[in-house]
């Protein structure tokens, strides 16, 4: 029913005080992580015992080796060797099964959880406020819904499985090497030499990947912004403009990704190193002693091929720590949308049941009252640009079921007062209410049953006509439906090929501007509110049709409170008050017989539309 426009800018600077939708700290983050964790804690435990019981396995095979080279150099049979082969290769089966069964029940807690993660991002991105979306742009949002969230169902999906494998893989394989002989064990831990680089990356990799996730962003909200606004540009000539602010997005972007490849350039050789260190270490300790007698050829060899195996599991663990890093930051995005401003809901037994007495909380009656509003967009970013009031100090009230059309030039204050009558916005100064309650502080399901905002932006979903209309009325008859495409003219509906089940969109219908307008009118219609604000909304029909939608809409809407902003002042004319706005002022308030008479700022805009 109503629509928001993106604006183009920054992504830094999308919301009040150059701040962008926020984004969780670590800390916030690992309680999420641990939350998501606790959800599914059987799957997990199930995983890591797998993982254990496959790692445990897959130590049989060095150590039975060992035993072979023992038992050859002992002067053992053939069949000793062959016996010790089977067993080798009935573990290296079990290993297989167990590893792979670990992996199923890890990919499977993988996609329940992004499934968790994809639900509560759905719900807290439709929970913001419209206002908090349309300061923060729709890029922001965009890459945190679809990049950001694929590389959290990514490593929730493979990495964490696979490090889980890796990591079992590694501790078992180094506490063998230390059963084996101790003073080999040490050997072994010069696998850690790479911890340093490891240590140096993570520290400057969260900032490096969050600072490659805001660049992305803020280079999609620029194509977007761009891209819906490719007539304007054209239109005044910006092209070069957008063009060299594109160039500037895409260089940024190149530094970021830039530096994480520069970052991951030092990591990998430096732990490619620190996988021979070990392996090394043992050939040439583990040689002198058994040229000692310490320890049998056999024990030397088979910690040798732990410390080898060592590689692939340690190689999975660092080729997931990039991902790991980069899915961390994109988590730590995702889940700082639950720091956004959250519409407040309402409980279902507190919205108010027609025979019910009227709560204390909720509008008492379709009163609506301004007094004393001003408003600044950006108020409290620091900026005398944005903290310069657009209103001072409006006063009006509007009479439940009376039809005022609000009028004035461009820039004047119109829209952003219908914002404000709408709850989208809150005064900075000031009060907005109905029935004596702030409409800002109403939660939308009690809000829209009073006061629903249509502008001249609109938005077809993909589905059928029928879907298209039961967003307003999820319970709508089909007589309803059809009644409500005929009050606001929309003959076009009734030709369509498969009626209320035609598809809408790429692959169906594609309606068009007026079309889609007439669609958000009868969503209207449906909501069934109280009060209606009408911000340009029939702008974007030839004022032929503009003309009969608005005398159905007329119609439709008798007994409701009708707020209309327009420039067609023929509105003006049919309306029970007109209300002029100059300036971010109200300047004159009454009928138009009145105004016309009063010979003011009103007369001037009538007998100029007139002639």
């Amino acid at each position: 029913m109503t629509a928001t426009a993106t604006r183009p800018g920054r992504a830094e600077d999308a919301l009040p005080g150059g701040a962008a939708l926020p984004v969780a700290d670590p800390a916030t983050t690992r309680r999420a992580a641990r939350r998501l964790v606790r959800q599914d804690g059987r799957a997990v435990a199930l995983m890591l015992t797998l993982n254990a019981l496959a790692a445990c396995t897959g130590l049989a095979g060095p150590w039975l080796l060992g035993r072979i080279v023992d038992t050859v150099r002992s002067g053992g049979g053939v069949h000793t060797v062959d016996r010790l082969a089977l067993v080798i290769l009935a573990c290296g089966l079990a290993q297989l099964l167990l590893a792979r069964y670990a992996r199923y029940v890890g990919h499977r807690f993988g996609e329940r959880t992004v499934a968790r993660v994809r639900e509560q991002f759905v719900d807290r991105t439709l929970a913001l406020p419209a206002a908090v979306v349309e300061r923060a742009g729709t890029g922001d949002l965009t890459a945190r819904g679809t990049s950001d969230v694929t590389s959290v169902a990514r490593a929730l999906r493979d990495a964490v499985p696979e490090v889980c494998v890796a990591a079992a893989q590694v501790v078992f394989l180094l506490g063998a090497v230390v059963v084996l002989d101790p003073l080999l064990g040490l050997c072994g831990l010069g696998v850690f030499s790479g911890v340093f680089a490891v240590r140096w990356y993570l520290r400057r990799a969260r900032g490096a990947y969050l600072a490659e996730g805001a660049a992305t962003s803020a280079l999609a909200e620029l194509l977007a912004a761009t891209a819906a606004g490719a007539r304007t540009v054209e239109a005044l000539g910006l092209q070069e403009r957008r063009t060299a602010a594109g160039e500037q997005a895409v260089e940024r972007c190149r530094r970021t990704r830039t530096r994480t490849l520069f970052l991951r350039s030092v990591l990998l050789p430096a732990v490619d190193v620190a996988y021979v260190v070990p392996v090394a270490g043992v050939l040439l300790v583990g040689g002198a002693l058994h040229g000692r007698g310490g320890i049998s050829l056999g024990v030397v060899i088979t910690a040798a091929l732990y410390l080898r195996q060592l590689s692939d599991p340690l190689a999975t663990i660092l080729f997931w720590a990039e991902q790991l890093q980069s899915s961390g930051a994109a988590f730590a995005r995702v889940e700082g949308l639950g720091q956004a401003p959250q519409t407040r809901t309402t409980p279902a037994a507190l919205l108010p049941h027609p025979s019910a007495e009227p709560s204390p909380t909720l509008p008492a009656d379709d009163r609506i009252e301004v007094t004393a509003v001003h408003y600044a967009y950006g108020a409290g970013s620091g900026s005398p640009a944005t903290d310069r009031d657009v209103l001072h100090g409006v006063d009006l009230t509007v009479r439940p079921g009376e039809r005022l059309a609000v009028v004035g030039p461009s820039g004047a204050g119109k829209s952003t007062l219908g914002r404000l009558l709408a709850g989208i916005d809150a005064p900075r100064h000031g009060s907005v209410t109905v029935g004596g309650v702030p409409v800002a502080a109403l939660d939308p399901a009690a809000l829209r049953r009073h006061v629903v905002l249509v502008t001249q932006e609109h938005h077809v979903f993909l589905g059928t006509l029928r879907d298209n209309l039961q967003i307003a009325a999820p319970d709508a008859e089909d007589a309803a439906l059809r009644a409500a495409l005929a009050a606001v003219g929309a003959e076009w509906a009734a030709e369509l090929p498969a009626g209320l089940d035609t598809e809408l969109g790429a692959g169906g219908h594609r309606p068009d501007g007026s079309q889609s307008q007439q669609l958000a009118l009868a969503r209207v219609v449906l909501a069934d509110p109280h009060t209606v604000i009408l911000d340009e909304a029939t702008a974007l029909l030839d004022p032929r049709t503009a003309r009969h939608t608005e005398r159905a809409l007329a119609a439709v809407l008798t007994g409701r409170t009708v707020i209309a902003i327009a420039h067609r002042l023929h509105t003006a004319h049919d309306a029970d008050r007109v209300a002029v706005m100059e300036e971010g002022r109200l300047t004159e308030l009454g009928t138009h017989d009145d105004l016309v008479a009063a010979n003011g700022a009103y007369a001037a805009l009538w007998h100029s539309w007139h002639s």
